[in-house]
């Protein structure tokens, strides 16, 4: 099924801009389905443009898991949202809707790489955690990683962002 953006005038067409709100918002929300029922759940999270992927780490057991283990597809948001402009009746936002499928990384290589990405995409002394990063502790970690298939986006005529 293919939709098309009603408002041309808020459509974000530029790869980048789409990367760099991605980049940039605090998290995610994801959307998945088991058995014809929804649920949506948000998530920390770090984006890898090289591979134009997201990672986030979850608990190893749980309704989010079990959801994501009988359904990989997920439909997920990310929005940066600079509020209410008052006076306008309106909202300022930019937002990336993304589609993708999740699997669980096995490899220490990669999920030492998946930790790195959200560390650095969520803190700023990052590289000061990655070195106290634990092999062990790590290898228990369960990484998700959603390989983006679909990306589109829209923003408030008012907002800039400079890719």
């Amino acid at each position: 099924m293919t939709f098309h953006m009603r408002r041309k005038d808020k459509e974000i067409t530029d790869v980048r801009v789409l990367k760099k709100i991605l980049k940039s918002a605090k998290y995610v929300t994801l959307a998945m389905s088991m058995d014809n029922q929804p649920y949506l759940v948000s998530l920390s999270h770090g984006y890898d443009e090289n591979r134009n992927c997201i990672y986030f780490h979850c608990a190893t057991e749980g309704k989010k898991l079990d959801y994501l283990k009988s359904n990989n597809t997920v439909w997920g948001q990310a929005m940066l949202d600079y509020g209410y402009f008052e006076g306008k009746c309106n909202h300022l936002y930019a937002s990336v809707h993304f589609s993708g499928k999740v699997t669980f990384i096995e490899e220490p290589d990669e999920k030492r790489h998946a930790m790195e990405c959200m560390m650095r995409h969520l803190d700023r002394n990052a590289e000061a955690l990655i070195e106290r990063l634990n092999p062990e502790r790590l290898n228990k970690t369960i990484i998700g990683r959603i390989d983006i298939d679909y990306m589109s986006g829209k923003k408030s005529k008012e907002v800039t962002i400079a890719n």
